[in-house]
């Protein structure tokens, strides 16, 4: 994508009624587009760090994930529903239009708002939040491109979203 074409958030948020956490990216990556679901790049480490930090097995299938997330008590989305971005890199965005969140908040418990990333975190803070008042937590990136962090550093890091998992 040059980078000149909008990009419209290709498939839906995953939740239900018992969802109690929130885990938001920016925008699906090319992977994930092209994998017609979320986290799709086979280094990104967000499937590998969530069922680390919740004790499963790795989900490999699109439904298993779904299972593993809603089984959780975890909504999973993203920030943005469209924008101008260059390939995958959340730092070329342009012209971002965040999703309504109004659905999502009304027919879930969520009671805390994680943020996969510090982009992903900036945007929510100023977008979303004046919208919705709930403060996010912004955990490190799980992208590749954030080589700084070693699955096991990222694992602790993500650790936190254990705490809201039995909120009420």
């Amino acid at each position: 994508m040059s980078g000149k074409e909008k990009l419209v958030h290709p498939f839906p948020p995953i939740y239900d009624e018992n969802s109690r956490i929130l885990i938001l990216g920016t925008m699906p990556s090319v992977a994930s587009r092209q994998n017609r679901f979320y986290y799709g790049h086979p280094q990104n480490r967000f499937w590998k760090v969530l069922s680390n930090v919740l004790g499963t097995r790795l989900p490999e299938t699109v439904q298993e994930k779904k299972d593993l997330l809603l089984g959780h008590g975890i909504a999973l989305w993203d920030v943005l529903v469209s924008c101008r971005i260059h390939q995958s890199q959340d730092s070329s965005i342009k012209d971002p239009e965040v999703n309504d969140f109004s659905p999502l908040l009304d027919n879930t418990r969520i009671c805390a708002v994680y943020t996969n990333g510090r982009k992903a975190g900036s945007l929510y803070q100023k977008l979303v939040y004046p919208r919705t008042g709930i403060a996010c937590t912004v955990l490190p990136s799980t992208s590749p491109a954030n080589a700084q962090y070693s699955l096991e550093k990222l694992v602790e890091e993500w650790m936190v979203v254990r705490k809201y998992l039995t909120c009420l």
